[in-house]
């Protein structure tokens, strides 16, 4: 399908609102019925039908057309979040006493999840080093259920070999569950390498903006109606009509916001490599990065997220860089239209650091939609601090 069309036209049945050329917001909490079989109907369809707007709404449904199509999946669901994204995919496919093999640095609340939530129930998980399939092969238990993958890691953007996990995972009968939040289904598509569930983080790339939160999780209509009619509809963690509309809105330019984004990313990469105080970068289109050949076979593209190390020998250098940038924001996340800096110490105390850890003196880079110059100009003036 083409990705044109799946932007611009696909499930815009614009006679049905007025020919507008941009979809109506339906914000409406619940839909009447003239009849009560109608009725009856809905209650026992609930995922087929207009019944109440925790579930299903006429521009959510839009959205969730278009983002099943470009995963290259049969349907999909839209969360408020990533990280509800993430839970009622796993939620939905295990049981007390099951087991789950996941990588072994997954984004923060996934974390959590495994290690604080789901041991209350008897679920364990075991971590591996994702960038060997032998590594996933030894972890697998007669219980394994579930094998979680994040590819690229959004810090130092290990990367695991999709097709050879999912092949593993159908013969063993484990549902597999990819974080493409890093890629988008424009540069990666999880589900077409055989994996069962795609999801991503929409409040980055999709939404584009840096104004509304949102997760998509993409796979095949029995299991979007598997969790739509249990975790979805349970835990209550569908997104609103305004925020489904802003996404639809995200979508019209993510082709052409990727695209700048990825040659600006080459320029702050080619800057960053040459500087005398950048000890090294990471980034997984680059020649020297340890998985280059892996990411050329199953991406079809990388952008805007690369990671580097500063000689720094103290904290306060540390932090002297990143204050003294000018233009790039400190903030988490990604995917909007405005660059954004993290140190890895900000997630330590200040007398933990020890200057050789080279994750003490990590940054992640997200270049946004500024002009390359821009941008390593004030890298150059920062680093003059150090």
């Amino acid at each position: 399908m083409d990705i044109s069309y799946i932007i611009n036209e696909l499930a815009e049945d614009r006679e049905q609102y007025f020919n507008a050329v941009a979809p109506p917001i339906m914000q409406t909490s619940n839909f009447a019925f003239k009849k009560v079989d109608e009725l009856r109907n809905a209650f026992a369809d609930e995922y087929g039908s207009l019944l109440y707007s925790r579930g299903n709404n006429p521009t959510i449904d839009i959205l969730r057309k278009k983002l099943a199509a470009l995963d290259g999946a049969e349907d999909c669901l839209v969360f408020n979040s990533g990280a509800a994204a993430i839970f009622a995919a796993v939620l939905a496919n295990i049981k007390s006493g099951d087991h789950i093999v996941s990588v072994k640095h997954p984004y923060t609340w996934a974390k959590k999840m495994f290690n604080v939530i789901l041991p209350r129930f008897g679920v364990t998980t075991t971590y591996v080093d994702g960038t060997a399939i032998e590594n996933f092969e030894r972890a697998v238990l007669p219980n394994t259920r579930v094998i979680y993958l994040e590819t690229p890691n959004s810090w130092d953007y290990a990367i695991q070999d999709l097709k050879a996990v999912a092949e593993l995972a159908k013969a063993e009968n484990i549902i597999t569950i990819c974080d493409n939040s890093y890629c988008t289904p424009i540069y990666q598509r999880p589900v077409e390498l055989g994996i069962d569930m795609s999801l991503q983080s929409a409040t980055k790339y999709i939404g584009g903006h840096s104004d509304v939160v949102a997760g998509v999780l993409s796979g095949s209509k029995e299991m979007m109606t598997k969790i739509f009619n249990s975790e979805y509809l349970n835990i209550g963690s569908g997104i609103s009509p305004f925020s489904a509309w802003l996404l639809i809105r995200g979508l019209r330019t993510l082709p052409m916001r990727l695209e700048h984004i990825t040659k600006t990313t080459w320029k702050v990469l080619e800057f960053l490599k040459q500087h005398p105080k950048v000890e090294e970068v990471l980034f997984p289109f680059d020649n020297d990065f340890p998985q280059y050949d892996l990411a050329k076979q199953q991406m079809s593209g990388a952008c805007g997220l690369l990671s580097f190390y500063i000689k720094a020998d103290s904290i306060d250098a540390v932090e002297r860089f990143c204050e003294s940038l000018q233009h790039i924001m400190m903030a988490v996340s990604w995917g909007g239209h405005e660059s954004l800096i993290i140190p890895k110490c900000a997630g330590i105390k200040r007398e933990q650091f020890n200057a050789a850890n080279k994750d003490h003196r990590m940054m992640r880079l997200y270049v946004g939609l500024e002009e390359a110059d821009y941008l390593t100009g004030d890298l150059e003036r920062a680093l003059e601090k150090i």
